[in-house]
């Protein structure tokens, strides 16, 4: 068997500080869903970069934030579980946001772990002084010991590279966990349903984008018709979250659906048919076993 470098790194920070767009950078396609909204990303997404001489599997996790509902809690678990699984870990953090208590709050979550971490600053694109990262980096250093340090924009890919490198010093040898044509372990209906729950955040907003969840229901090859049908349904927790989503005549729904067909169709490379429909689910983020339904699971203690 080759052996390689190879292993498992976790994206870790505070919501919306840019990890679902650097994992989508290294892999040079989309696989996590991306928006300005904070809480995008609720699931435990990997993504599988392939070279000749490394394979490293990236874990796009939920932002760790104060959780007080039982949805929340169980993003935050699914994120802080990974950590024990993996070979290095990635605190990421926004140079341009005000002030570090959710970053801080990160760190101490963090504290019993002992892998390896690398501190990753974002969105450098977005200083019109680099002179300002100095201090950033004293003030995070303070913080804890990382074993490196890299500035970079998720955005553009500058600084990627860099670490890519310093990731690929601390994984150890082993064989390549997946084929070297793989990209992600998710299924195809997961990929879909989360590119529909990307639409509604971008078009929908306040409260709508929290309180929407995403199932598929057909997922069917008609080779008859060259066509993938894809039947899906958006849950909302109210009735006028309901009229929110379908929008005047429908046109909400129709302009979501229309983004979602084209983001799939490039993803899956063939025609597809997709049909969305709403319906209310009453309060399902405060209800385990809906929770359970829609396939969230509260990760096992320890």
């Amino acid at each position: 068997m080759e052996l390689i470098k190879s292993g498992f790194v976790a994206l870790v920070g505070a919501p919306n500080v840019g990890k679902s767009t650097l994992m989508n950078q290294i892999l040079k396609q989309k696989i996590a869903i991306t928006c300005p909204k904070p809480q995008t990303t609720r699931n435990r997404i990997v993504g599988i970069y392939n070279t000749d001489r490394c394979q490293m599997i990236f874990v796009d996790t939920p932002g760790i934030h104060r959780a007080r509902d039982t949805f929340n809690k169980i993003l935050v678990k699914t994120a802080l579980a990974t950590l024990n699984d993996v070979d290095a870990v990635t605190f990421m953090v926004d140079v341009t946001a005000r002030g570090m208590d959710l970053d801080r709050f990160v760190l101490q979550s963090m504290e019993k772990i002992t892998t390896p971490v690398v501190l990753v600053l974002n969105k450098v694109d977005l200083l019109k002084d680099k002179a300002a990262l100095l201090p950033l980096i004293d003030r995070y250093t303070g913080l804890r010991s990382f074993e490196a340090v890299v500035p970079l924009s998720a955005l553009t890919g500058d600084g990627v590279p860099q670490l890519l490198a310093e990731l690929e010093k601390r994984l150890p040898e082993g064989p390549r966990y997946y084929p070297d044509d793989a990209v992600t372990d998710q299924p195809e209906r997961f990929l879909v349903a989360e590119i529909v729950r990307e639409k509604v955040f971008h078009l929908t907003e306040e409260e709508i984008p929290y309180a929407t969840a995403v199932t598929v229901d057909v997922f069917r090859e008609q080779a008859d018709k060259n066509l993938l049908r894809i039947e899906a349904t958006i849950h909302v927790e109210r009735n006028s979250q309901k009229g929110i989503v379908i929008g005047k005549g429908g046109a909400r729904l129709k302009e979501i659906g229309r983004q979602a067909r084209e983001d799939i169709e490039r993803l899956l490379g063939c025609r597809v048919y997709l049909g969305l429909y709403v319906r209310v689910q009453k309060n399902w983020r405060r209800d385990p076993r809906v929770l359970r339904e829609f396939g969230y699971r509260l990760p096992r203690e320890g």
